[in-house]
């Protein structure tokens, strides 16, 4: 136990983790040159694609120095904010953490909430300029930030590339020097806790663990103290680039295990994995429940599929336990999920995961946030979905959660960025300037206003130089109404929205803006609405595609015309009663890219 570490790198989004891992497990000779690629650890072609990690990724290397031995257990961590419950995972199986910091860019948001998360847990932080080898690295402005952050001494910070594999060995050196072994007793009864799974249509569902207590052997009863069920340990071993099977593992290491579960319902995160003949007392404390953020109805396109929907979600949420989801029905899509995601692009990611491992094509409807509300009989109401709103006579207020925002960026962009969080009804409460560029702005502003564009937005007014990181506070109450979008006088659910009563005439307006260029014209006249209750706040009418009936009527008399008019008008009115008007997908996905 003596020669091993367990640690993880923890960084703000594109500060070079992934390719700063790549170099370490190229000095270490876990990967041959041969093997290599960029992100070698990133395994899902959508993070290859978008250049971004989106799962934590465990590894084993192996390493010498001064003629000893010592087996060294990475995880790469995502850096972007909708992911920060894999970091939070990852942190927990860790006794240290590289923390890096772009030498370009300095220290942002996410650097320091990440760095939090580690400092709960009491991990020994070694930090590392990265990028060194660009003309544009400020090392002596950056290193200051991290000095002032950390309150560590200069001679502590490691200059580092990714890409040249600067000071790649010095990291090393510093990883077994500085952070401690892991502790634990070997005689102690089996105390495991499982971090991460994956599901392997052959294998069943694999589950990554690491042991705090006692020593596990393969053909082992074992317990998940959670589900109080048990397994066979059919094969256990460490994480290389493959597994690698083992005989046995102990106290203080990183393995995974397989025992045959075929039930997603099965393996939960955060769980304890104990001996069946000599179980432990108490569970580990794992890691909090995660709180989702953004609420979003997914609905198979083809009715058909709920059932593969559901099998489909299940088998995501192994591989993604921040994603959480429910049954729900709609009118307008039938039966589906009401999922909890913890941003916009958390929500963006599952649906091309959905439509890629699985074959899935779904509908996402209009995302929101959960509110709470009080009727007037004093009960309380936790709305997730617009639908479930009750009628405003019986409502007595509305509260919506509120989070505090920080946005770091540089002191140009300070004025758009107050004007954009003003927009979105934030109070600005501090202003502090970090270095002489660079400002940190604090606001309280509603979550619902963030949830559609605000990152965007954000990107876009600070030319992609403002990063930005939130947490929950408390509900507020506040004037929320219920938009609904009517088609020819019927309510289509899935584009129902909650929104603040200054909001909604302009939201409506859009949308029905939006509707009428997308839905296709039919032979009748379709009257498109957004409506508050029995108020209508918005009109647009997509015109009859007209047919020319009188086309054959040449010379004559008036009336025959008129006559043939007339058939025509009543055949529209019937129409127009039994005729329905299909929403295409399109018009779902264009109402959440409004501007």
């Amino acid at each position: 136990m003596e020669n091993i570490r367990n640690f993880c790198i923890i960084a703000h989004i594109d500060h070079g983790k992934s390719t700063l891992a790549d170099r370490l497990l190229q000095t270490t000779g876990t990967v041959s040159d041969r093997d290599i690629q960029e992100q070698t650890l990133d395994d899902m072609d959508l993070e290859r694609e978008r250049g971004i990690t989106i799962k934590s990724h465990a590894i084993q290397m192996n390493y010498t120095l001064d003629g000893k031995k010592y087996v060294l257990n990475l995880i790469d961590t995502p850096g972007h904010v909708d992911f920060s419950y894999e970091v939070s995972r990852s942190i927990a199986a860790c006794e240290g953490a590289l923390l890096i910091v772009d030498a370009t860019q300095g220290i942002e948001a996410q650097t320091i909430s990440n760095l939090y998360l580690a400092l709960e847990h009491d991990l020994e932080i070694i930090p590392i300029l990265n990028k060194m080898d660009l003309d544009s690295a400020d090392p002596e402005v950056v290193s200051d930030q991290i000095v002032e952050l950390i309150g560590c001494d200069r001679s502590e910070i490691i200059p580092a590339s990714g890409k040249t594999g600067l000071g790649v060995e010095d990291i090393l050196r510093a990883v077994i020097n500085r952070i401690p072994a892991p502790k634990g007793d070997f005689d102690a009864p089996l105390q495991a806790m499982v971090f991460d799974s994956v599901f392997n249509s052959f294998r069943g569902i694999i589950a990554y663990f690491r042991i705090m207590n006692g020593r596990i052997r393969k053909g082992d009863k074992v317990k998940f103290m959670n589900t109080a069920k048990n397994y066979d340990a059919d094969e256990i071993g460490v994480l290389g680039l493959d597994l690698i099977p083992r005989n046995d593992l102990g106290a203080g290491d990183v393995g995974y295990i397989i025992s045959g579960i075929k039930n997603a319902r099965e393996v939960k995160v955060g769980d304890t994995i104990t001996l069946v003949s000599n179980p432990c007392k108490t569970a580990v404390k794992g890691f909090e429940d995660v709180k989702p953020m953004v609420f979003a109805g997914i609905y198979p396109v083809d009715t058909d599929e709920y059932e593969e929907l559901r099998t489909a979600m299940e088998k995501l949420q192994l591989n993604d336990a921040s994603l959480v989801f429910e049954p729900e029905s709609s009118a307008a899509l039938g039966f589906g999920f009401r999922c909890g995601f913890l941003g916009m692009l958390h929500m963006e990611i599952i649906q091309e995961r959905l439509e890629r491992e699985f074959d899935m094509t779904v509908i996402t409807t209009v995302p929101n946030v959960s509110y709470k509300a009080r009727t007037k009989k004093g009960e309380d109401m936790v709305i997730n979905n617009p639908s479930d709103m009750p009628d405003p006579s019986k409502l007595d207020y509305i509260e919506e959660p509120y989070i505090s925002a920080q946005v770091i960026s540089k002191s140009e962009y300070v004025g758009s960025i107050m004007r954009l969080c003003i927009e979105k009804r934030g109070i600005l409460k501090n202003q502090v300037y970090l270095t002489a560029d660079r400002v940190e702005l604090s606001f309280e502003m509603p979550l619902g206003e963030i949830v559609f564009d605000f990152y965007d937005k954000l990107k876009t007014v600070s030319r992609g130089y403002a990063s930005f990181d939130y947490h929950p506070i408390e509900y507020r109450e506040s004037e929320l109404v219920k938009l609904d979008i009517l088609l020819n006088g019927d309510q289509v659910d899935a584009l129902s929205a909650l929104i603040h009563r200054d909001h909604a005439f302009d939201l409506g307006k859009k949308i029905c803006l939006k509707l009428k260029e997308l839905i296709p014209r039919q032979q009748f006249m379709i009257a498109l609405q957004a409506a508050i209750g029995a108020k209508i706040v918005a009109r647009e009418t997509i015109s009859a595609l007209r047919k020319d009936v009188t086309a054959k009527c040449y010379g004559g008399d008036i009336t025959r015309k008129r006559k043939l008019l007339e058939k025509q008008k009543k055949g529209k009115k019937r129409m127009r009663q039994v005729g329905n008007v299909e929403v295409p997908q399109e018009a779902f996905l264009a109402v959440l890219k409004l501007d």
